[in-house]
C-alpha cells in the first residue's frame, strides 16, 4: 500500500539522487575520475640514450647521413694553405726532361747513354778506362762569399783531384767511379740517396758543400763536356769517358752547365 501510495515521490527522489551523484563524480578531482591524464612538461621526464636523436623543439632532427651545409667563405677559410714549394711528386714531374733522339734512343745531339736505373744495372768483370777530375776553381773568384774558416780548403789552382785515368767495370756509373776514386785518394765526400731522382746526390767534396758560396752553389758533373740532367747514379759509363766534377757558384752558368740542363 505504501509503495503504491508514494511510488511517484520515490521515483522522483531516486532520479534526483542519481543526477546529484553524477554531477559530483564528473566535477571532482578524484584520481582516475576523468580517465588517464597526459602530463605536458617543458623538461623530459626520463633520460634519453646517447644514440637517440633529441626531438625537442630546441634541437630539430637532422638526418645523420647528410653533411651540414657550410658557406663558401667558411670552406675557404678552413682550407689548408698550399705551400709554394712543390711536393716530391710535383718536383719530379716538373724536373727538366732530357730530349731523346727517337732514332737512336739516346740523348739528342750528344750521343750520351740514356739513364739506367741503379737497380737495373748489371756489373760485369769486363774492365774499361775513364778519366775523372774534381775542381773547385770557381770558388777562387768568389772567396768573399766563402766562410774564412774554409779558405784553406781551396787549392791555389782549384784542383782537388787533377785528371787521372782510372779503371771501371762494365755497368758501373759515374757515382761508382767517383766514390771509389775519392776513397782511394783519401778525399772526403758526403752524399745522400734521393728517392725522387733515384740517384746519389753529392752534398760535399773535400769539405766544400752546397750553399757554401751562396744559394746557387754546389757540385755538378759532366761527361765528355756534356752536363747530364739526371743523377750520377744513373749515368752508365763507356770506355774512354771523361768525367769532370766541378763546383758551381751560379747554378751551373759559371761552368757552362746552365742549371744542369745543358744550356750554355
Amino acid at each position: 500500500m505504501f509503495w503504491k501510495k508514494h511510488k511517484g515521490k520515490i521515483v522522483v527522489l531516486a532520479v534526483i539522487v542519481v543526477v546529484l551523484a553524477a554531477a559530483f563524480w564528473y566535477g571532482s578531482n578524484t584520481p582516475g575520475a576523468k580517465g588517464i591524464e597526459v602530463l605536458h612538461t617543458s623538461e623530459p621526464t626520463a633520460s634519453v640514450s646517447a644514440d637517440l636523436v633529441d626531438v625537442s623543439p630546441s634541437a630539430p632532427v637532422v638526418p645523420t647521413d647528410i653533411p651540414p651545409v657550410e658557406s663558401e667563405t667558411a670552406v675557404l677559410e678552413a682550407s689548408p694553405q698550399v705551400s709554394a714549394s712543390p711536393s716530391p711528386s710535383t718536383a719530379a714531374s716538373s724536373a727538366p726532361v732530357m730530349a731523346i733522339n727517337p732514332d737512336t734512343g739516346e740523348p739528342a745531339g750528344e750521343g750520351s747513354p740514356v739513364p739506367v736505373e741503379p737497380e737495373d744495372a748489371t756489373i760485369t768483370s769486363t774492365a774499361f778506362t775513364c778519366t775523372i777530375s774534381v775542381s773547385c776553381a770557381t770558388i777562387l773568384d768568389n772567396m768573399s762569399y766563402l766562410d774564412t774558416a774554409k779558405h784553406e780548403l781551396v787549392p791555389p789552382d782549384g784542383w782537388i783531384l787533377e785528371p787521372v785515368a782510372v779503371t771501371f767495370y762494365e755497368g758501373e756509373s759515374v757515382f761508382d767511379v767517383l766514390q771509389r776514386t775519392l776513397r782511394q785518394n783519401q778525399i772526403h765526400m758526403e752524399f745522400v740517396n734521393t728517392i725522387i731522382y733515384n740517384s746519389a746526390y753529392i752534398e760535399g767534396i773535400h769539405n766544400l758543400y752546397e750553399f757554401d758560396v751562396g744559394e746557387g752553389s754546389g757540385w755538378m758533373y759532366k761527361v765528355n763536356d756534356w752536363f747530364p740532367n739526371y743523377g750520377c747514379s744513373r749515368y752508365q759509363l763507356r770506355d774512354g769517358d771523361v768525367i769532370e766534377w766541378v763546383y758551381t757558384c751560379d747554378l751551373g752558368y759559371d761552368v757552362g752547365g746552365g742549371y744542369a740542363t745543358g744550356d750554355e
